[in-house]
């Protein structure tokens, strides 16, 4: 029998550097969604077909912040701070105040992702 202690408890307290936050995850899911609704928006011409680029990018960004790459990082800020002016672009034109909430939860991931032990784990 060995001495080593690799229980529940061992195995949930490891710090592994090569896993995503789970904030950092959870964001990296969020613009995948992001690029979904922004692609039911277009094919329902909500959206004019320029957006294609933003659903690429919102793509990208998210592939690139699971990996916990620092180019997806900085391409998600620029996609959810973009996507928190379009929320507020929303509220001024067409008066949509649901739009508000969205751009208040970009901000709040925003907020999370410039935070300095979250930026410590990209490379």
């Amino acid at each position: 029998m060995s001495d080593r202690d690799d229980g529940p408890e061992k195995q949930s307290s490891d710090f592994d550097p090569a896993r995503p936050l789970p904030g950092v995850a959870a964001i990296g899911l969020y613009m995948f969604l992001l690029c979904l609704l922004w692609l039911v928006a277009i094919t329902r011409h909500k959206l004019p077909m320029g957006a294609l680029a933003m659903c690429a990018a919102f793509a990208i960004a998210g592939q690139g912040l699971l990996r916990q790459k620092r180019w997806g990082w900085a391409m998600t800020l620029a996609a959810i701070l973009l996507a928190s002016v379009q929320a507020m672009w929303q509220v001024a034109e067409f008066h949509d105040l649901l739009m508000l909430g969205s751009a208040a939860f970009n901000m709040i991931l925003f907020l999370y992702l410039i935070r300095p032990e979250v930026r410590a784990r990209m490379k």
